[in-house]
């Protein structure tokens, strides 16, 4: 099936009142390949990091939902890290069904290197391929005690800051950038912005592999006074892994990160999984879905549900990706090797 099929085949499915019952697959010309008697079907899900929580969830209503439809019963197994490292992991041959990745850039990597999908992967679903959104927030101690308040204290000698490598972290590319637009817009210039990052990074004492591994160094090993987070991997840490411990500061700017989706078409294909990634995929974007998307602090890409938690999601000033140019700008000038990264952090 072809791209602009597929996008098609969603759009007529919405048409025709999206996705509930056993005529959602006839409605989009879908097929399954038979499977053996008493065998289940099997997904491989390779996300990143903070969206444990999240598929836990997410796949146990999928899964009702397949049986629903299909009568067949569907597991799916997840793989998590770093985004650019779990991207790297399908370039080498990872069996991913799908990818749900911190940022565009790592599958359009896993498109340019292995050929795995199509360059237009992203046109495929509604919203670029992103059924939720999410934003960088800094999370303290319990009473604040180093008096954090935005970016620019992140800077001070007394404060030290957790936050992984964007060398192999999505959700760091994100932080980043995020502090980025603070700098530019207070100090008007990139050598100022990138002087600010390199008095930044100074502060950081250890650089994880992906946003977990900051958040577990932050929450277990009480390293650092301040984390640098994904907007819901914050609202875990507050809720569940230390109740009562932390606290989120939302800064005065920060970046709509937008972690998108795609199916892996040859691997999803040779394993006989393309129909049921696909739907995998699309019912990210049903009501049921979205409410599991709020309800784990992702922000909704539904804007009738989102507007049902607003309470959950602060208003701030935003920045996207757009106003540094781009996924492909970025990866190139900013963390590409002997990019500006390399150079603020070199010692």
């Amino acid at each position: 099936m072809s791209s602009s099929t597929f996008s098609n085949d969603f759009d007529r499915r919405q048409l025709l009142g999206g996705l509930a019952g056993g005529t959602a697959l006839l409605a989009t010309g879908l097929s399954l390949p038979a499977l053996a008697a008493g065998k289940t079907r099997e997904l491989l899900n390779v996300s990143y990091d903070p969206t444990r929580e999240l598929y836990v969830a997410y796949n146990q209503a999928f899964a009702k939902h397949w049986k629903a439809t299909t009568g067949e019963d569907i597991v799916i197994r997840q793989s998590h890290g770093g985004s650019g490292a779990q991207a790297r992991s399908v370039i080498d041959g990872s069996p991913a069904d799908v990818v749900t990745l911190a940022l565009a850039a790592d599958i359009d990597s896993i498109s340019a290197k292995a050929g795995l999908l199509p360059a237009n992967w992203q046109t495929r679903f509604p919203k670029n391929s992103t059924p939720y959104a999410s934003t960088v927030v800094l999370l303290v101690r319990k009473g604040n005690p180093k008096k954090i308040k935005d970016w620019d204290d992140l800077i001070r000698l007394d404060v030290s800051v957790i936050t992984p490598n964007p060398k192999t972290s999505g959700g760091a590319r994100w932080n980043y950038l995020a502090a980025y637009a603070y700098a530019k817009k207070r100090w008007g210039t990139d050598a100022l912005a990138k002087e600010f990052l390199g008095n930044l990074f100074r502060r950081v004492p250890v650089l994880d592999t992906g946003a977990r591994g900051s958040t577990v160094t932050f929450v277990e090993r009480g390293v650092g006074d301040v984390l640098i987070a994904w907007e819901n991997e914050a609202w875990l840490a507050q809720n569940q892994l230390g109740k009562g411990k932390f606290e989120i500061v939302y800064p005065s700017i920060s970046i709509l990160a937008e972690p998108p989706v795609a199916v892996v078409d040859k691997n999803a294909n040779k394993k006989g999984n393309l129909a049921a990634a696909k739907e995998y995929l699309n019912y990210l974007y049903s009501d049921e879905a979205q409410d599991i998307i709020a309800q784990n602090y992702y922000r909704p890409s539904n804007p009738a549900v989102l507007a049902k938690y607003a309470s959950r999601f602060p208003s701030i000033p935003l920045v996207t990706i757009n106003d540094f140019g781009g996924w492909k700008k970025v990866q190139s000038e900013q963390f590409d090797y002997g990019g500006v990264f390399d150079q603020i952090t070199k010692r």
